[in-house]
């Protein structure tokens, strides 16, 4: 059976974490199963959104700690995981450039929280919740947690959330800024899906652009990125997209972009 469920339809490729029997945690074979699908959906004409979601009553509770027993008396190094499993894969959900949805459906902890907070628009389930799990076991927050944590909530509240490895509930990582919206169970993931259908009909590149631009502004000053703002907007302005958009404005009419 995949670990990782795939389906495409209106624009749309839908990501199903499926190793429900361990909450969708995530071992080295699953791992590369997610990096092979986001390189595939960079290059896929056919998905202009994406949305990540889980099979059963946990979304993904992280590094499948399986992998981190000792094996013929050798401690797994916990940082080769990082690299080769975690890293990958936030930086392959951060530098697509089309936008990706999240729908936390359950748990969602240590590297799984955040792997949904990197992407770019989370729902989660009334029923969902958060908790940055590293410190249970000693280690610290990976996969991006240092960087978007604090950035999402604050340095007060990372610190809190991570040193003490309190759970938090949608209600509250709503009240932090770290979902967008929360839902009922049951309509999680069609409103998920429904936001990702909108997406996969505006202009792709410009979106891209858009996440590309969000992604540097993270660590440079004011000046810096309104220069880079500059350069982003000129290679949006040569996008057919963009001449459509005028078109349609002036013309008094919804833009039909194509993502070109």
């Amino acid at each position: 059976m995949p670990f990782l469920l795939t389906e495409t339809s209106e624009g749309v490729l839908t990501l199903t974490l499926n190793r429900p029997d361990v909450l969708n945690s995530v071992n080295a074979a699953f791992a590369h199963e997610l990096q092979e699908a986001f390189a595939a959906a960079a290059t896929d004409g056919a998905a202009r959104a994406i949305v990540i979601t889980g099979a059963g009553r946990g979304f993904c509770a992280g590094q499948d700690l399986a992998d981190a027993l000792p094996k013929d008396g050798y401690m797994p190094d916990p940082g080769d995981f990082v690299r080769t499993s975690w890293n990958p894969i936030i930086r392959a959900i951060r530098g697509i450039e089309k936008p990706v949805v999240c729908a936390v459906n359950g748990i969602a902890a240590g590297a799984g929280a955040n792997l949904a907070l990197a992407c770019d628009i989370v729902f989660a389930s009334s029923a969902a919740r958060f908790v940055q799990s590293f410190a249970k076991i000693g280690v610290i927050p990976d996969s991006g947690g240092t960087f978007i944590l604090p950035r999402l909530v604050g340095l007060q509240r990372a610190s809190a959330l991570t040193m003490l490895a309190e759970e938090l509930s949608a209600d509250r990582a709503l009240e932090y800024g770290m979902v967008y919206r929360v839902t009922a169970p049951d309509a999680l993931v069609s409103e998920a899906l429904a936001c990702a259908r909108r997406l996969a009909t505006q202009p792709t590149r410009a979106l891209g652009l858009i996440k590309r631009g969000f992604n540097a502004s993270l660590g440079v000053m004011l000046d810096t990125q309104l220069d880079y703002e500059e350069v982003l907007q000129r290679e949006a302005g040569q996008t057919a997209d963009y001449a459509e958009g005028v078109r349609a404005f002036i013309e008094k009419r919804a833009p039909r972009f194509t993502g070109q």
